[in-house]
């Protein structure tokens, strides 16, 4: 591979961050102005509701290495991502947060251990970061440990969308047509030969975030049930459980009559409830399981919806 004619994407998915791209743009800009590879940057506007569009507008009108997607509403960061890889064409993407959080002095890096190891992606791990509030660390862990646990996923606490991933990895992620994306989730599940480093994040320049606890819980859900269907086999084990429960009301129905303390007819219809409770939770579970695969073998509708974007043909982004 000639290193001098690498082609290489930044794509950066932004939501209300108006106040962060100029100094995100500049600060990438400095980095891999020194760099001898070709550049382009793919925003993708999700639906922003500040000057965020017209902030962009701006940067593509003065730099022609800036391509852009601007969807018709709000589709969320994963689907803005993954617009991003669906229509770019060149030799890598680095994805980050326009926020600075993700530290462009890590991109050299990033690229060097891409070519050094010759692996298709290098992943990125936050290093733990001691300012944050005792919530926020362990609500963070307790995601990880949840997801890993109910999925068939294995991430690491501190795993983002902070990557740089290979023309490879990303022609496969566009053969994906499904609706609930979880780029972290669909990364481990490709494979490939992977790579991974370790950061410090840093300080938000401007705003807040916008990865609500809301947010996160669907993220999680998404996580779950995309790459899994344990809830449903849950189902049916609660069912059995409730279904076996039912049986120990027996003795105490039993005792009951035999020292004539019964009441007529509440033991009989408390167990038939109880049993029959359980044997449905074990019929929905058993239908669940095939409802889930129907469904998500036949989700056509469109991901997004993109209401303008400036791509050309000579450009590394494709429409």
């Amino acid at each position: 591979m000639d290193q001098s004619r690498l082609n290489i994407c930044i794509l950066s998915a932004a939501y209300n961050e108006g106040e962060n791209l100029l100094v995100f743009y500049h600060a990438v800009k400095k980095v891999i102005d020194k760099l001898p590879y070709s550049f382009e940057f793919c925003f993708v506007n999700d639906g922003s509701k500040d000057d965020t569009l017209s902030v962009i507008r701006t940067l593509a009108k003065k730099d022609e290495s800036v391509k852009y997607l601007s969807f018709s509403r709000n589709f969320g960061q994963q689907i803005a991502l993954k617009a991003g890889i669906d229509t770019i064409n060149a030799d890598a993407i680095i994805m980050m947060d326009s926020d600075l959080q993700h530290p462009p002095e890590m991109i050299p890096d990033l690229i060097e251990l891409w070519l050094k190891k010759k692996v298709n992606m290098v992943n990125t791990l936050r290093e733990e970061d001691q300012d944050l509030s005792w919530f926020k660390k362990q609500s963070s862990k307790r995601f990880y440990q949840v997801l890993n646990k109910v999925s068939d996923l294995k991430l690491e606490p501190g795993q983002a969308d902070f990557r740089l991933i290979d023309r490879q990895v990303t022609e496969t992620l566009k053969k994906s047509k499904e609706q609930d994306v979880f780029l972290r989730g669909m990364i481990q599940w490709i494979g490939y030969d992977q790579a991974t480093i370790k950061y410090k994040a840093n300080k938000r320049f401007a705003g807040e975030s916008k990865y609500t606890f809301a947010k996160m819980m669907r993220l999680a859900l998404a996580g779950i049930t995309s790459f899994s269907i344990k809830p449903l086999y849950t189902a049916i084990y609660i069912g059995f459980f409730f279904a076996l429960m039912s049986f120990l009301y027996l003795p105490y129905v039993l005792y009951s009559f035999a020292i004539g303390q019964a009441v007529d007819g509440w033991a009989s219809i408390l167990m038939t409830i109880a049993f029959f409770g359980g044997l449905n939770l074990i019929v929905l579970g058993v239908l669940g399981i095939y409802i889930g695969k129907i469904l998500i073998q036949n989700k056509e509708r469109p991901l997004y919806i993109i209401q303008e974007q400036n791509i050309h043909e000579n450009s590394l982004v494709e429409f």
